[in-house]
């Protein structure tokens, strides 16, 4: 940690740590207020909130200002999106059938809805219209990682100097207000129509809360980071191919698409150099989805 005028700088060592302890308030914020369990707040966010306004707070007392090195976080969100890409299965979306052709088409509406209220909105302020775009769908359908990732090449390509306080922002007050609004319409329906999850089903991130935590021993985790980091060196690969076309793509993108690759070509009962199969759909991934998530979120 250094204090170099009015600027403290948190070193990344010091941010990571200091994530995690907001996870950890958020989780028990979560257990203590019951609307914020009710309503499906993610622990992350409240941590968040409440660090962010004690942090304004000493802003005001002391006029200091704090700087995190955020290079861990953006490590974190590269982890979180491979973990996706692994556990994706074209089969199990090919079986989404009209259903999930209707939720695409809605979501694609809904989509434009958002840029042209946005686009609109910052017209109508004076702002300049990307503004518009990162409080649309890139920070409410992409969440925080994609409107972190995009932030500094609109700030680049645009001058928005505020790009990154824009889209963080924005994606919080949209994951905060997702919750409100859509917690209880989903409680109602699952009510409604007496849904019952899939008992034999595999989580993307995280474990069942009411089942026996499964046992993951280290190999297990190592088997899965190993899987992790061979889809980022693909993903990197593919960033710089992809880039040497003209496309800006940020480096999760890649990765993800990276993890969908190998999980769909690689045979699941082949056998890798660890002696198991492709980890797809695996605990360990799961936990450090989990784990870099939660992290990552807290972080921002």
């Amino acid at each position: 940690m250094l204090i170099e005028d009015g600027v403290i700088h948190i070193d990344s060592f010091l941010a990571v740590t200091m994530g995690i302890i907001v996870l950890f308030v958020g989780r028990r914020l979560n257990q203590v207020v019951g609307f914020l369990k009710e309503f499906s707040i993610p622990e992350p966010v409240s941590g968040g909130i409440v660090f962010s306004v004690l942090f304004a707070l000493f802003h005001m007392a002391t006029s200091l200002e704090v700087s995190f090195d955020l290079m861990a976080r953006d490590v974190l969100l590269v982890y979180f999106f491979t973990t996706i890409g692994i556990n994706a299965s074209l089969g199990d979306l090919m079986k989404g059938g009209k259903p999930l052709i209707i939720l695409l088409a809605i979501t694609v509406g809904y989509m434009l809805i958002q840029n042209l209220t946005g686009i609109t909105v910052a017209t109508a302020f004076g702002l300049e219209p990307v503004a518009g775009l990162l409080s649309g769908t890139v920070s409410l359908i992409g969440g925080h990682g994609t409107a972190i990732a995009w932030a500094p090449r609109i700030q680049e390509e645009f001058g928005l100097n505020t790009a990154m306080e824009i889209g963080i922002a924005s994606a919080t007050f949209g994951l905060i207000l997702a919750s409100i609004m859509g917690g209880p319409i989903a409680k109602f329906l699952i009510k409604r129509h007496d849904l019952k999850p899939a008992e034999d089903q595999a989580l993307d991130v995280g474990v069942a809360d009411d089942k026996p935590e499964p046992k993951i021993t280290s190999y297990d985790f190592l088997d899965a980071m190993l899987a992790i980091h061979t889809c980022i060196i693909v993903g990197v690969f593919l960033n710089e191919g992809v880039e040497y076309l003209g496309l800006q793509l940020p480096l999760f993108v890649t990765c993800l698409f990276a993890g969908i690759i190998l999980s769909n070509i690689v045979p699941h009962n082949y056998p890798r150099i660890t002696g198991t199969t492709w980890p797809a759909n695996k605990p360990a991934v799961a936990l450090i989805a989990d784990m870099s998530l939660g992290a990552f979120l807290a972080m921002s």
